[in-house]
């Protein structure tokens, strides 16, 4: 483990970024008393990444919410029913967020004088070639116009229920497909420990990985700490692991204040890096195809 050894170069690297994919959680956009969106972290949020583009730089939100968000609209509650009717009312309740979620980051991105698009993929978006190839056009048009993509994974009409698993994976996958230089995960989490902070108080927090061995992978955690999302620490490792084979730098840092966006721009120990190591043997397509098998 390397976690020290030439930090402050690997973060001062950071400034230097052109295009950067933002995923942030679904937890971290609602109020945890209600389940409501919360809209003064949604404003800041469109605001950073607003500066972002100021700055010069190509941007992508991959935002979760979209099926929280249709829960509340549509006033449902949880219940304990199969797993059948659960992924129809998830599907249900995406097709309704999801227009929802838009339709608020249409007008604060407004607000800022920035246009932003809507894009849902599924997994045949990235194993299917003329899907890959016609999804990274499309990505390439929008950022010569200066527009903002937003991406969800389009869950009204996957039939693998939640196909990438998470928007953790999602948003690697599309740092990899629009050959982005970094990808920010916001999270409840502050970054990656030794073990989980919550129950073991000795825990150490890693800075920076160089490396991403089976020692690192093995310390991902299969649970979240929030029912709302359905990422824990063990999806933003496989994040990582594909954001990092293709050459992508990876922070995955804390939402409480959404400001750390600009700061880890700036080169700020923030969070927990893990360095990109162009892996040649990497088949984006073929990882896809095989997750969850």
């Amino acid at each position: 483990m390397k976690e020290n050894r030439g930090q402050s170069y690997f973060r001062q690297k950071l400034k230097d970024k052109k295009r950067i994919v933002v995923k942030i959680g679904s937890s971290s956009l609602q109020h945890p008393e209600t389940g409501d969106l919360d809209y003064t972290k949604l404003d800041v949020l469109v605001r950073e990444l607003c500066d972002m583009r100021n700055r010069g730089k190509d941007v992508v939100l991959v935002t979760s919410g979209a099926i929280a968000v249709g829960k509340k609209a549509v006033h449902l509650k949880e219940s304990g029913q199969r797993e059948e009717k659960t992924i129809a009312e998830k599907q249900a309740c995406a097709a309704v967020g999801q227009a929802r979620l838009m339709m608020i980051y249409q007008k604060i991105f407004a607000e800022y004088n920035q246009v932003a698009a809507q894009i849902l993929m599924t997994k045949n978006t990235i194993v299917d070639n003329l899907n890959r190839y016609n999804a990274h056009n499309t990505f390439s048009e929008l950022f010569k116009l200066g527009v903002v993509p937003i991406v969800n994974e389009n869950d009204t009409v996957a039939t693998y229920e939640i196909e990438f698993g998470d928007n953790d994976s999602l948003s690697a996958i599309v740092a990899a497909l629009v050959e982005a230089d970094l990808l920010i995960l916001l999270s409840d989490i502050d970054g990656l420990y030794t073990d989980d902070p919550r129950k073991n108080e000795n825990a150490e927090f890693i800075q920076v990985v160089e490396e991403l061995n089976d020692e690192l992978m093995g310390m991902g955690k299969p649970s979240t700490g929030s029912d709302v999302g359905t990422g824990g620490m063990n999806t933003k490792l496989v994040a990582a692991k594909i954001a990092t084979s293709s050459d992508i730098d990876m922070v995955i840092a804390n939402s409480k204040d959404i400001k750390v966006l600009h700061r880890i721009l700036d080169g700020q120990d923030i969070g927990t890096l893990f360095v990109g190591n162009q892996n040649t043997y990497f088949d984006l397509p073929e990882f896809v195809e095989n997750m969850h098998t």
